[in-house]
């Protein structure tokens, strides 16, 4: 089988000096680590911030890609680029490890078709739509209040990422903005890194009707393994902690100067402290893709974990040297060979030949 993360934030953790061609011991993804856990390919998603302005976005994105493609460059013995689902068959065959891209926070695009384009022949191949504020394109589930949904340059968006063969990611979108989507867009959609709402009552999370309706479409929900998404119970354990508030002012401050040993471990301290937390464990994963299986069924199911994006991950769940525990907890339930295969990178596989072949 296939194994596939479709969402780590490691270009961010890259820009803020990691190499990750060799094993680290902070951060969750390295390209060492990817074989430690049988993970034969990743997504890696551009993440913009919210709140930059347009040209700032892009020419954050910008950076973003050069500094992951300076390192794949530099890897060529571990690594290549894959651009469709026939290239990282490929390269599995090489032994070597699948790099795709992904844009998150369509922002970066700005108000222009041709920008969207550009990024496609870039090697961009899915584009989160927003991220935690509203944009040109849509409203995110962090506001939802500019437009009620896609705004009109967003529909173009959606016709002109179907005509391409590029990906629309529902992750973090308002619930109006994915009726919309679905509505528009003619090519299965996926949710790349989100959790099932009825398990934990979080924006982020897609409710059993989204499930179904993602489902219907063709589309794959891809569970997220960030605690605060996993279990309402973390939310409480957070939040009586102050962490978040104290970490995000002093990532801020890792963030602008990455080259501080000081600042750097400052944040250190604070991800220690995250950890030392109560966490659910990773089997809770598990718990997600049982529910939205028994809801959408095996083939509409997968894994975006949310690596290098989130600073705690679940009990257990490391790293991504770890992704092999979620198939051994599917086997104890009684999931057949064939159904973790498609859990662990089958499904997402089938929607990405859909679209970029768009037959």
């Amino acid at each position: 089988m296939f194994v596939l993360d479709s969402h780590c934030d490691t270009p961010s953790q890259i820009f803020r000096l990691t190499d990750i061609r060799k094993k680290n011991e902070r951060g969750h993804v390295d390209f060492p680590r990817m074989k430690e856990g049988g993970v034969d390919g990743a997504f890696f998603a551009l993440y913009v911030p919210a709140g930059l302005s347009p040209d700032e976005s892009t020419a954050y994105a910008l950076k973003l890609l050069s500094c992951l493609e300076d390192t794949v460059s530099a890897a060529k013995d571990a690594a290549a680029f894959a651009y469709s689902p026939d290239d990282a068959m490929c390269n599995q065959e090489k032994g070597l490890l699948s790099v795709f891209i992904g844009l998150e926070n369509g922002a970066a695009i700005q108000e222009s078709l041709s920008l969207l384009r550009q990024f496609y022949r870039m090697g961009v191949r899915y584009i989160t739509l927003s991220h935690s504020a509203d944009n040109a394109i849509c409203d995110s589930c962090a506001e939802g209040k500019r437009w009620g949904g896609l705004s009109p340059f967003g529909k173009e968006v959606v016709k002109e990422m179907n005509r391409l063969g590029i990906i629309i990611d529902v992750s973090h979108i308002s619930d109006a903005s994915f009726w919309d989507v679905l509505e528009c867009s003619s090519m299965p959609v996926v949710a790349s890194h989100s959790c099932c709402r009825a398990l934990c009552s979080h924006p982020r999370n897609l409710s059993d009707d989204m499930i179904r309706a993602l489902a219907a479409k063709g589309g794959v929900i891809q569970i997220n393994f960030f605690p605060l998404f996993l279990d309402e119970g973390f939310s409480e354990i957070l939040s009586e902690s102050g962490l978040e508030d104290e970490g995000e002012e002093i990532e801020k401050e890792f963030i602008a100067d990455p080259s501080d040993a000081g600042k750097r471990q400052a944040w250190y301290e604070v991800i220690d402290r995250l950890h030392a937390l109560p966490r659910p464990s990773y089997k809770r994963i598990v718990d997600h893709i049982d529910h939205a299986v028994a809801v959408a069924g095996i083939d509409h199911v997968g894994l975006g974990s949310d690596f290098d994006g989130i600073a705690v991950t679940p009990a257990g769940m490391d790293s991504i040297s770890d992704f092999g525990k979620i198939f051994d907890e599917m086997r104890s339930r009684g999931y057949s060979e064939n159904e973790i295969a498609k859990v662990a990178g089958g499904n997402f596989l089938r929607v990405f030949s859909r679209v970029t072949k768009m037959f």
